[in-house]
């Protein structure tokens, strides 16, 4: 008998509690636990330009780099590099660039829009042409008489360097057209849009059984030198500096030369 007459006194005196807790229950408690536990981590987006030579290679990279710092989420621009130093000048938000030759980066350092630079790769000229060469180009030379040839605008590093290279050898070119970058190049003869055209050697590569390669005799004797940079402005440049370590470390380095870069770091 005694014990039944205590349980109602219990019972009163638990809710007397719940009363002066402002009503707050256990179940409640455990629920905003539950939420606050679900909340995700910072994200740092890390925004890199870049040549659009070099777009295969980064995108190698970007698999290792944000496996070793997964709070980071690097985002790309790949494009021609006069085209990224002018997007960067008009205040695109950009963490790290690197271009596809030096004078294009003296243009963003003239404004210092970017601290040091460091060079990391170099690259050379090719010709490409559609499978099986259908229109025997041979070369540089009269193979390209009266076939559909595309090179890169004299503004692009690409094109700066084809003209270079064909003034050295003494050779005019008649092209059907001019692209701003050296992936449209590439592009349109691997579509059959043209039958030939002036890549990289890495970009060349990249295309593989879509396009066959004629090697350019003299070649070597023009080369672009890519630099490497921290953007000025930039918020991030703790993880802008480990992006730039690892494109020359040695992981980089040998992504580089099998992509068909001269790597700068031996």
């Amino acid at each position: 008998m005694r014990s039944l007459r205590f349980l109602p006194l219990v019972g009163a005196a638990a809710l007397a509690l719940a009363a002066c807790s402002g009503g707050t229950t256990p179940a409640a408690d455990s629920t905003a636990s539950s939420d606050n536990a679900t909340v995700p981590s910072r994200e740092v987006v890390l925004n890199v330009y870049a040549a659009a030579s070099l777009t295969e290679t980064f995108e190698e990279l970007e698999t290792s780099f944000e496996a070793a710092y997964p709070d980071v989420d690097v985002r790309f621009n790949f494009a021609g590099s006069q085209d990224l130093v002018t997007q960067l000048g008009e205040g695109a938000d950009v963490d790290v660039l690197a271009t596809a030759n030096e004078s294009t980066m003296k243009k963003a350092a003239d404004a210092s829009q970017v601290d040091d630079q460091t060079l990391f790769a170099s690259n050379s000229l090719t010709l490409i042409t559609t499978p099986g060469n259908p229109a025997g180009i041979t070369g540089l030379d009269s193979s390209l008489d009266g076939v559909k040839l595309v090179i890169c605008a004299p503004e692009v590093p690409c094109g700066k360097l084809t003209k270079t290279l064909t003034e050295k050898l003494g050779v005019t070119l008649h092209p059907v057209s001019e692209e701003q970058a050296v992936t449209d190049v590439r592009g349109k003869v691997s579509s059959g849009q043209a039958d030939a055209g002036i890549v990289y050697k890495s970009d060349a590569l990249a295309e593989g059984d879509a396009v066959d390669t004629v090697d350019i005799q003299g070649a070597d004797e023009a080369v672009n030198e890519y630099p490497i940079a921290l953007v000025s402005a930039s918020t991030k440049k703790d993880y802008g500096q480990k992006w730039i370590d690892l494109v020359l470390s040695e992981e980089g380095q040998a992504l580089l030369s099998e992509a068909g870069f001269t790597p700068a770091v031996k």
